[in-house]
């Protein structure tokens, strides 16, 4: 395997962790008004997510790096071409972070009431946009014989791609769910396992709907059985959560994500991005890649630091493991 189809992988690798880690906080900031009833219970359902936020997107920053300098032609075109998309993705996670961090500065009603709000837009919008912009990819754009996206907007908005935002956004959504039965305790609990149960039956229907799309579009047999993993995989985890089993439901909630984005780099492979309007002007691991030399010195340096990235990781969910409930919330102080 030559070092630019590792660094494909490892790429790959890299989204999958961010969809599966971050997933389930977009989940949570999209049930601060679908679940809970009043702000203390929005306190709870931030505060389930407040000491891991951060550190999930960790994975966008490394994936986005690795991407700019492993495949720099691959990055040139897929930022030139989603501008708009991305740019409205990165303003909500601006927004979204300050969220976290502002709304209990002050004690007013209006102030608080302003940050949850953006708590959920920020949550809700980037969930669907990047289903749009992984769709598009993964179906191929209009690209020129130079590389470049000779595109609009528009042409990003289109049946399939529309369907793959639908898709990540109620799979977001049921991995939040599932992540909020697991850690809070009392009624909110047992509200999140009846919301997984209606959320999770829109997401089968949507997702068996896209991945079949994308298998019948440009899928082969690996594909094909990550298909059926995901799809597996999903009924598994409404079965778990029905069931009461909540660690199990949100090991295989995440065991759909996984399932279904690796299916999705498997059909992309060995395209990084392909043409719309010419196969030879695919963008390819090959032809998109930086130097062998620049390969080498990344896989280096991420040999080095990737095992301390997810120890760290590691041990910050282990500290803050333990569920929480109203009961408790300490009394603000401003």
């Amino acid at each position: 395997m030559e070092l630019h189809d590792v660094w494909f992988v490892l790429i790959a690798v890299l989204w999958i962790g961010y969809f599966f880690l971050e997933g389930f906080d977009f989940g949570v900031g999209i049930l601060t008004k679908l679940l809970a009833r009043d702000r203390p219970e929005r306190r709870v359902l931030i505060n389930t997510v407040g000491p891991v936020w951060d550190g999930n997107e960790v994975w966008l920053l490394s994936a986005g790096g690795a991407t700019f300098a492993a495949f720099p032609e691959w990055y040139a075109t897929l930022f030139s071409g989603f501008y708009l998309p991305l740019l409205l993705i990165l303003v909500c996670l601006i927004v979204r972070g300050v969220a976290f961090e502002y709304r209990a500065k002050r004690p007013e009603e209006n102030w608080q009431r302003n940050w949850e709000h953006a708590i959920f837009w920020t949550s809700l919008l980037p969930a669907f946009l990047w289903g749009v912009a992984f769709a598009n990819i993964v179906h191929g754009v209009k690209i020129d014989q130079d590389f470049e996206y000779v595109g609009t907007v528009g042409d990003l908005l289109n049946p399939y791609a529309l369907l793959g935002g639908l898709v990540t956004l109620t799979l977001f959504t049921f991995h939040g769910a599932v992540f909020t039965a697991l850690k809070t305790v009392g009624d909110i609990r047992e509200r999140a396992r009846k919301l997984a149960t209606k959320v999770g039956l829109v997401t089968a229907v949507c997702a068996l709907l896209f991945l079949l799309w994308t298998q019948v579009d440009s899928g082969d047999g690996k594909s094909l059985v990550a298909l059926v993993v995901a799809v597996a995989a999903l009924v598994a985890a409404l079965v778990a959560n029905q069931a009461g089993r909540e660690g199990w439901s949100f090991a295989l909630s995440g065991l759909t994500i996984v399932a279904a984005v690796t299916m999705l780099f498997l059909t992309l492979f060995p395209n990084v991005m392909p043409s719309s309007l010419n196969a030879d002007w695919n963008l390819t691991v090959t032809n998109a890649s930086s130097s062998p030399y620049t390969l080498k010195i990344m896989t280096w340096c991420a040999a080095i630091a990737t095992p301390v990235v997810m120890v760290y990781q590691g041990w910050t969910y282990w500290v803050f493991r333990k569920r929480i409930g109203t009961q408790h919330l300490a009394e603000p102080v401003h």
